[in-house]
């Protein structure tokens, strides 16, 4: 089935859940207006559309070749890359200084969701540059910006993220790859980076490696790490002493090369530092929010793009008899019950997941944004405390809802044939990179909870309050028991992190660590249902004013079955969260 972006449902969301009204109303977005966002969506939507999902399924079938030191991406991918950049989409988030366009994150992350659903192995590249982007912007030397930041902005050049080695993961205090002083400034890099997305292609010219290493007087940890731009071409035309050294076969993402960079083997890779010594991290951190987020983003493109596919099999796919099994003709599968709740499971887990996210993109928008100062630091707190349900949810969550839509296929989702198989396939990444999703739920307890002493925590679950109050005033029937399921879902999160908040005051950081992961399932089940309940009553609304669209009674009824069949698994994850480390089995000997 051909990819068609759910525009109309990511505009209802953006002004329901994120207030995009308001932000416009406010001045945070200048010269933006609701009918110029959805222009720039639906010109998204169309390139995504024709141009990059035409080539997934193909791209995933061909893989990657190597012609000599340059890899080969899948026919088409190249040129679909320089339309794509000449279309300006390349420039969309960026700083109008270096020939950006300055939109919102919120506008940009509803463009990334629509490249990523069409073809993830192909906006793998663009997202990773974005993230230069905002590096180099935040701490690149003047003359570094002037020279890359225009090339990456336009997408004449792309570039990457260089962290992780053979024996340095998560754990970036055991990075070995070295750098040395040289006497015009520059500084020579020798060592070996793994996993490095789109290290090598054949889309540009050139490529900006942004890579960690540590200096022979760099403390020990991850307080001797520097970051620095090591470029494949040097600005006089030469090749850097750079090279991929192979390509990994993997489980997903067949058309995306994911490299292993080899760095030094000669004289060394002539690279400059970006920030100051031994605060590599500290640079790399500016970033994280946003990159985390546009990884949730593209959990929640895999989830939609999964669920049109099964929605449309499911249709089409006849079997059985009529409801009452007296009819004579077969029925489409769409119609039987258990089907019927795994498409709404599907649906309402990816449309939880979007309003989470374009949450956070509002919040990152304010705090970049707002001219109060408080009002800066409350909103970065705010996305700060997101994002990690942002990545971590949106992406368990596109596994799940992939693995659903194997499973509504049946046997025909099992073999390739179908594409149902791709997605998952393609979705089993997004858990792991970025961080992976028990670092989020780490990060969340941890770092979050305590931000402002636990106010910002404990402001955010006032707002998912206030939803499920909002929703008992109504007292609508087509409700059901929304209400109800929100508020007790909201009184667990609320006991639940009290409990968490006392762990760490008293000491007991192993207790918090063991229940992190259930923790971030509860908080992310409440606020991405507390998410669709406000779409919920955004449609109630409409539809009480005359409106006729028969998306808004949709609404309704998805956030009613999400409250009634899914916030009930909140009270087992309160209770698994809460159990500490006592009730995990001792860990095996090696």
């Amino acid at each position: 089935m051909p990819y068609r972006a759910p525009v109309s449902e990511m505009l209802f969301a953006m002004r329901a859940v994120a207030g995009l009204d308001d932000k416009i109303a406010r001045g945070l977005y200048p010269d933006l207006g609701p009918d110029l966002v959805a222009q720039i969506l639906d010109a998204a939507a169309e390139f995504a559309g024709e141009r990059l999902d035409p080539l997934n399924r193909p791209g995933d079938l061909a893989g990657l070749g190597r012609d000599g030191a340059v890899v080969r991406t899948p026919p088409g991918f190249a040129e679909a890359y320089r339309d794509w950049a000449a279309g300006g989409w390349s420039a969309l988030a960026a700083s109008p200084e270096h020939g950006g366009q300055g939109l919102p994150t919120l506008v940009a992350s509803a463009c990334t969701e629509m490249w990523n659903a069409a073809n993830l192995s192909f906006a793998l590249c663009p997202l990773l540059t974005m993230g230069a982007i905002e590096a180099l912007e935040a701490h690149a030397a003047p003359e570094l910006k002037e020279r890359y930041l225009p090339r990456l902005v336009s997408g004449e050049w792309t570039a990457t993220m260089n962290l992780t080695e053979p024996q340095a993961g998560s754990d970036l205090s055991a990075l070995r790859t070295r750098a040395e002083r040289a006497a015009d400034g520059s500084y020579r890099i020798f060592g070996q980076k793994i996993y490095i997305t789109y290290g090598e292609h054949d889309w540009t010219d050139n490529i900006v490696h942004l890579v960690l290493a540590r200096l022979p007087d760099a403390p020990h940890g991850t307080r001797g790490i520097s970051l620095f731009l090591v470029p494949k071409i040097l600005p006089d035309g030469r090749r850097n002493d750079l090279a991929c050294a192979g390509l990994e076969h993997k489980l997903g993402i067949h058309a995306a090369p994911t490299c292993t960079m080899a760095y030094g083997e000669g004289e060394g890779a002539v690279g400059w530092l970006v920030g100051e010594e031994n605060r590599g991290l500290a640079c790399m951190f500016t970033m994280m929010n946003n990159a985390r987020l546009a990884v949730g983003v593209q959990g929640v493109a895999l989830a939609d793009r999964a669920t049109q596919h099964a929605r449309a099999y499911a249709a089409e796919r006849r079997q059985g008899r009529t409801a009452d099994y007296t009819g004579q003709g077969m029925v489409a599968i769409a119609g039987h019950p258990d089907v019927r709740r795994m498409l709404a499971t599907m649906r309402g887990l990816t449309d939880a997941a979007r309003g989470i996210c374009f949450l956070t993109a509002a919040a990152l928008d304010e705090a970049a944004r707002e001219a109060d100062r408080e009002a800066r630091k409350a909103a970065y707190e705010r996305a700060s405390l997101l994002t990690p349900l942002a990545k971590a949810f949106s992406t368990d969550i596109a596994v799940e809802v992939a693995s659903l839509g194997v499973q509504v296929h049946g046997g025909m989702g099992f073999v390739e044939e179908t594409g149902a198989a791709q997605f998952y396939r393609d979705a089993r990444i997004l858990p792991i990179y970025e961080g992976t999703n028990g670092i989020q739920a780490i990060d969340l307890v941890l770092r979050k909870l305590p931000l402002s002493g636990g106010a910002t925590v404990r402001a955010e679950i006032a707002r998912i309050r206030k939803v499920a109050t909002r929703l008992v005033k109504e007292a609508d029937a087509r409700f059901g028991a929304l209400a109800a399921r929100l508020r007790e879902a909201t009184a667990r999160l609320d006991e639940t992190t009290s409990w968490m908040l006392a762990a760490l005051a008293e000491g007991r950081q192993d207790d918090a660590l063991a229940g992190a992961t259930p923790y971030l399932r509860l908080f992310s089940l409440a606020r991405g249902v507390a998410c669709l309940a406000e779409e919920a009553l955004v449609a109630r609304a409409a539809l009480a004013a005359g409106e006729t669209d028969p998306a808004h009674a949709e609404r309704i009824a998805l956030a009613r079955y999400m409250g009634e069949a899914h916030l009930g698994e909140t009270e087992g994850l309160a209770r698994s969260a809460t159990a500490g480390i006592d009730a995990l089995p001792a860990a095996e000997a090696s």
